[in-house]
């Protein structure tokens, strides 16, 4: 087979050249990060219940545990760093090592294949699991950010989008595995050995390609969202189906719907395809107006040089890591961070505790724990596409965005707090819609204010406001007051083998939210002063910027 170029002359392509030009492009390139991302994010959720039966621990020592993951997952300045001076395949493969190490460690553990470990080696455990994360994102998002120019909150919205998915994918595919109950299992095949897996067979394709501009990029990157919308709500779909009808784990329709679950997750190549061949039918007299991408080389130890830390460019142009890290601006989106993100990733975690207390029945915890993927995924995509049109269009800052996420977030954690009739059920919408909203923001922010030059660590630094907000209201807040309210009705219980863990009723998470709630607002008022400091910025012509040479926020595609 041979295929004929546009572009005035007889030039013929092969198959085999042809199928090369796909593998080595940018599109594909993407469509390899969204495979990346769709498998690299378990949720704490999927196994926390079999690590807290399998070990006997309390909700404090369970959410000491999540918090370590928190760190693991955001703890990602040297992941940064080395993406900033090695190639991102070096950053994917020690993700994959990391992964299937720690959660291999807990499969050993929770499966008693090893005595019993201490707690301090479980946190070690799920810290080098998670820690595979930063590696694996840094190498993903950041890679494609850089290639795209400023299209940040776009691609990052895309790419975290189907992070925010991988829990209900790998859920599904475990469903359709036939492992029946045995979640020991699904920690080891599916958590351990799918995202190093995945992560290693598209190494290669993740790098920093010279992107060709030719006024579709913005068109082709909502056909990849159209996509993954189709996946969320078949996702949806299928979620409730199972959980309300109750579908056995062999049954036929659960295995069709695994099926097309994977279907969706490949359909993105058919847009890479056609807009290769659109590639290869450009005529060659456009090759001259191509605008590249060019990653600038300067040396790396010039962004630790003290001596103009203090003495910043302008908002948009290229910050160093010092200057960044010590400016006002940076320091008001870290704390909202910590306020936003800490209060919304404490109830996710904690939504099953909730809904056992609140005294909800299983199956519908479930549901509201599969949903908050959903949500999670369309609360990335939604804020990362919409940021950018209201930006375009009414030069509508995304701080003043990020104020309205933290509002509403607000709003539900007090829905949890009186736990008012159904409000469990709309909270978990909300909260899980708001959590994923958050880090497109986020990262669109950092790269707009500070360019694009030291993305990769400065991405990484700001994530680092999950574990600090995550143990202060999850770890010292709500595990505390939890255990506290249990075991006062243990102590006022009569019934013979109350465990001192379980705790019902909403007094066990009443004061928890309330402070929680409290906190979302002071970071909600936070985020609006970094709004009131940034308006004039943001009514400039922020997406017009340019992205060459690493600066700035880039061209925006409006």
């Amino acid at each position: 087979m041979a295929i004929s170029g546009n572009s005035g002359g007889p030039e013929k392509w092969s198959s085999r050249a042809f199928l090369w030009q796909i593998l080595r492009g940018p599109w594909f390139m993407l469509f390899a990060a969204t495979l990346i991302m769709s498998a690299a994010s378990p949720m704490f959720g999927l196994y926390s219940a079999e690590i807290m039966s399998s070990l006997g621990y309390d909700q404090t020592t369970l959410n000491l545990l999540s918090f370590f993951k928190d760190v693991g997952v955001n703890a990602g300045i040297f992941s940064g760093v080395i993406n900033e001076f090695a190639p991102p395949w070096l950053g994917l493969s020690i993700g994959a090592v990391l992964n299937f190490s720690g959660y291999f460690l807990i499969w050993l553990s929770v499966s008693k294949k090893i005595s019993t470990p201490l707690v301090w080696h479980m946190c070690v455990y799920i810290f080098i699991a998670s820690n595979s994360q930063p590696f694996i994102n840094t190498a993903a998002v950041v890679t494609c950010v850089k290639n795209f120019g400023g299209r940040t909150a776009v691609v990052s919205g895309l790419l975290t989008g189907f992070a925010g998915l991988s829990g209900a994918v790998i859920t599904q595919l475990y469903h359709a595995l036939a492992y029946g109950n045995d979640s020991k299992s699904l920690i080891f095949l599916l958590i351990a050995g799918l995202p190093a897996a995945v992560s290693l067979a598209f190494s290669p394709t993740i790098r920093i390609i010279k992107v060709v501009r030719d006024g579709n990029e913005v068109k082709v990157l909502y056909r990849f969202l159209y996509v993954s919308l189709g996946l969320a709500i078949f996702l949806m779909v299928i979620t409730l189906l199972q959980n309300k009808v109750g579908f056995a784990r062999t049954d036929q329709f659960v295995i069709t719907a695994t099926i097309v679950v994977v279907m969706l997750l490949l359909l993105p190549i058919a847009v890479v395809v056609k807009e290769e061949l659109n590639l290869l039918r450009m005529p060659k007299k456009q090759d001259s107006d191509k605008i590249k991408v060019v990653v600038s080389e300067n040396s790396k130890l010039q962004e630790f040089y003290c001596k103009n830390m203090f003495l910043p460019p302008e908002r948009g142009q290229d910050h160093t890591i010092l200057q960044a890290l010590v400016s006002i601006d940076m320091l008001l989106l870290f704390l909202a961070t910590i306020c936003g993100v800490g209060g919304t990733i404490t109830a996710i975690d904690n939504l099953g505790e909730i809904g056992t207390s609140f005294g909800y029945p299983r199956n519908k915890i479930t549901t509201y724990v599969s949903l908050v993927s959903t949500w999670n995924y369309l609360g990335r995509v939604a804020s990362g596409f919409l940021s950018e049109q209201l930006l375009i269009k009414f030069k509508f800052p995304r701080p003043l965005m990020l104020t309205t996420i933290l509002v509403l977030a607000s709003i539900a954690q007090l829905l949890i707090a009186f736990n008012v009739p159904n409000g469990l059920y709309v909270a978990s919408v909300i909260i899980g819609f708001c959590f994923g909203a958050q880090w497109p923001l986020l990262f669109a922010i950092i790269s707009e204010l500070f360019g694009l030059k030291n993305y990769a660590v400065l991405y990484n630094f700001a994530s680092l406001a999950s574990p600090i907000g995550s143990y202060l209201l999850k770890v010292r807040v709500t595990g505390y007051l939890y255990d506290t309210e249990a075991k006062k009705q243990l102590g006022a219980s009569a019934r013979a083998g109350e465990r001192f863990n379980s705790c019902y009723g909403v007094e066990c998470f009443r004061l928890s939210f309330i402070i929680i709630a409290v906190v979302t607002v002071f970071g909600a008022v936070v985020s609006l002063l970094l709004a009131v400091r940034t308006m004039k910025f943001y009514k400039e012509d922020v997406c017009k910027v340019p992205a060459e040479g690493g600066g700035g926020a880039g061209d925006s595609g409006g």
